[in-house]
């Protein structure tokens, strides 16, 4: 089921999670059912574009419960909010941590699709940036130390001269480390290296 989007249905109520399973099915994800917070945390590590359709009221753990949990794990699914009990300040908590769309009962359907369409389309796009990141992080650190520290310099906008003058070495020497640094990046260009090297920093800053 690698790469297949799947929805991951939480309602305490069988008749709720039977008929959401039968509508979100026939646009075209996998569906699994579950009817407790405790059980999705459980089993959801999904490998592929995901979302949550999340009920807010549940035995045990809420849905705003679960939220705030997943986020505590860094499992960063999409939650799509339905409830038969909304009210302003839980419609805010939940989206201001993140949540795709909060759905009153009775919904139409075609609401509840579109917000998972999204929801699904959002996880696609970030599960592509963290594999882009990565495969840069990677060849980062495949460079070696002095590479690393003459592609940083460059990336700051100084010259080969100025490098050699800082580091105290001879200019072909840097142009050596700066060829060998961009050919391992993968950079065609000083632009796509700083835009490699902009997107490392950003993951760093996320990460801190």
């Amino acid at each position: 089921m690698t790469g297949d989007p799947v929805v991951f249905v939480v309602d305490d109520d069988p008749s709720v999670r039977s008929s959401l399973k039968f509508l979100i099915s026939t646009v075209g994800p996998h569906v699994e059912t579950f009817d407790s917070a405790e059980a999705v945390l459980q089993k959801v590590s999904p490998d592929a574009p995901s979302c949550l359709v999340l009920d807010v009221r549940l035995r045990g753990l809420s849905g705003l419960d679960l939220q705030r949990e997943l986020a505590a794990r860094n499992c960063r699914v999409p939650i799509v909010f339905i409830t038969g009990h909304g009210d302003i300040p839980m419609t805010v908590r939940a989206m201001k941590a993140g949540a795709v769309e909060f759905l009153t009962k009775p919904f139409r359907d075609q609401d509840l699709l579109d917000a998972i369409r999204i929801a699904l389309e959002k996880d696609r796009l970030r599960r592509e940036r963290e594999k882009e990141v990565s495969g840069l992080t990677k060849r980062f650190n495949s460079l070696t130390a002095r590479e690393q520290e003459v592609i940083s310099m460059v990336v700051s906008g100084m010259l080969n001269k100025q490098i050699a003058d800082q580091l105290g070495t001879a200019e072909n020497t840097v142009k050596v480390h700066r060829s060998r640094g961009m050919e391992k990046m993968h950079a065609q260009s000083l632009a796509e290296l700083v835009r490699m090297m902009e997107t490392i920093k950003g993951l760093s800053k996320k990460a801190s």
